[in-house]
């Protein structure tokens, strides 16, 4: 199996804010390191904006069902709000998966 060969940019390309979509799914990536190769990454569901926030919710309380405006008793769910500069870490699929491969590339010394 082979994965096709694509060209990485010299920078990572977050979403920008009036691309997102509400109820589309978006991933967080994150670094716990200064090198950049241990990642973190987070799968989220856009759900809107609100007094100037936007707001994602973890996508497995998402798809359970659990809604940001009518939580019930015993609902698990985790929000993120932040504002427009926040959103520089959260990506489309594509897009993620380009901060993963040149963290890959970091690992094995290649940049």
């Amino acid at each position: 199996m082979q994965f096709e060969e694509r060209e990485l940019k010299p920078y990572a390309e977050s979403v920008s804010a009036t691309d997102l979509k509400e109820g589309e799914v978006y991933f967080s990536v994150s670094f716990i390191d200064k090198d950049m190769k241990i990642p973190i990454m987070q799968t989220l569901v856009f759900f809107g904006k609100r007094d100037g926030k936007f707001i994602f919710q973890d996508a497995e309380s998402f798809f359970l069902g659990v809604s940001y405006d009518s939580p019930s008793e015993g609902d698990i769910a985790t929000f993120f709000c932040c504002g427009e500069p926040e959103i520089n870490g959260i990506y489309e699929y594509e897009k993620a998966l380009d901060v993963l491969m040149e963290c890959s590339l970091r690992r094995r010394n290649k940049i």
